[in-house]
């Protein structure tokens, strides 16, 4: 569920802008973005635990699609109303409702409201391997992290960082961003395949 999310991350912004700043455009500027992603779980001892690869496609607020292509077979989307979390090896669908599932997590960055300093301490978090970073903390103490990061080259954002409270440390990657493309409301509806176990709020 937390990787629903990870999603805030999809915007081309200026070369020379703080962490903060660019993040304050991309929310200004960018209502949709898709991209490819490459996704690493670190322990708390730093040794990988998980490696992964897909692709997302958002529409801001509250739609957006995270397929995962391997090694886990899972896809998650956000409809507007609901987000639905289909895990094909489980056979099994988990919905909830958006209010519930968005509140003070990475996904609220990507597809909530543009009031984000409601749920979220920002700060900018200086230069790392090259990159402009941004960090966000949630104000909600049941939020399931502790903190998110958002790296800045000059193309854009290239990187983002969770922590959660187990300590494990979730990076990804992004290839092949596209802001504000056109996209078809269908990408977002999603059915439950028959014959699956549906669990949660319908």
């Amino acid at each position: 569920m937390r990787f629903l999310i990870l999603l805030a991350c999809f915007f081309a912004l200026g070369a020379q802008a703080s962490g903060l700043e660019r993040f304050q455009s991309f929310l200004r500027t960018t209502q949709s973005a898709r991209a490819n992603f490459e996704q690493k779980v670190y322990g708390r001892d730093g040794k990988l635990m998980q490696e992964s690869k897909g692709s997302f496609v958002f529409l801001r607020p509250g739609r957006f699609r995270w397929t995962y292509a391997k090694p886990v077979d899972q896809v998650i989307v956000g409809d507007g109303e609901r987000v639905w979390i289909y895990d094909r090896d489980l056979n099994q669908v988990t919905v909830r409702r958006l209010s519930k599932a968005l509140g003070s997590t990475p996904a609220a960055l990507l597809a909530g409201a543009s009031d984000v300093e409601a749920a979220f301490d920002l700060r900018d978090a200086g230069q790392r391997d090259g990159l402009e970073w941004l960090e966000a903390t949630p104000k909600e103490r049941e939020a399931g992290f502790e903190r998110i990061r958002m790296g800045f080259g000059s193309g854009g954002v290239e990187a983002m960082e969770l922590v959660d409270n187990f300590g494990h440390t979730t990076v990804l990657r992004f290839q092949n961003l596209q802001r504000n493309p056109k996209i078809e409301a269908a990408e977002f509806r999603f059915e439950p395949p028959k014959g699956v176990d549906v669990l949660g709020e319908r």
